[in-house]
């Protein structure tokens, strides 16, 4: 058999004590979600977190650097995440800019907002990266290196 995980990226974008944070029902249910996705073909990491965060909150990314790698298999599956958080800044929305209909809402909450679980998380993930970003100090950009 072979396996491979699925390649994502997600954006830890901090404003004071708030966290720019995605609701999402991937199965029916809502939960948040940093602003993230799934790495495309041709794309390299920074080209895919620029264009999810765009996507989905209408707000233009730039990130600069990279505060986390987390690894997780979905339970009782083989499906397995390899996850890339960025930390950087946002613009402010485009106007006129229609995120993706996958996302219900964009919100700025606080850390504690997220764990109480008002809407739940998507993944353990979510929560860290927003740790990640919160307080790693991040790996330079140009660490990151896209071949061919």
């Amino acid at each position: 058999m072979r396996w491979s995980p699925f390649v994502t990226v997600a954006a830890g974008i901090r404003r004071g004590d708030r966290y720019l944070m995605v609701e999402e029902r991937p199965d029916g249910r809502a939960v948040v979600n940093q602003p993230a996705g799934h790495l495309e073909f041709n794309e390299t990491l920074q080209q895919a977190i620029r264009r999810e965060v765009l996507e989905e909150t209408g707000h233009p990314f730039t990130p600069d650097g990279l505060v986390g790698v987390c690894q997780w298999t979905l339970p009782e599956t083989s499906r397995s995440y390899l996850r890339f958080c960025f930390s950087g800044s946002v613009g402010d929305p485009s106007p006129g800019y229609r995120i993706d209909s996958d996302i219900s809402a964009v919100h700025w909450l606080t850390r504690e907002q997220i764990a109480a679980g008002a809407l739940p998380v998507r993944s353990p993930m979510v929560l860290r990266c927003i740790d990640d970003a919160a307080v790693a100090r991040p790996v330079p950009l140009e660490l990151l290196h896209a071949i061919g």
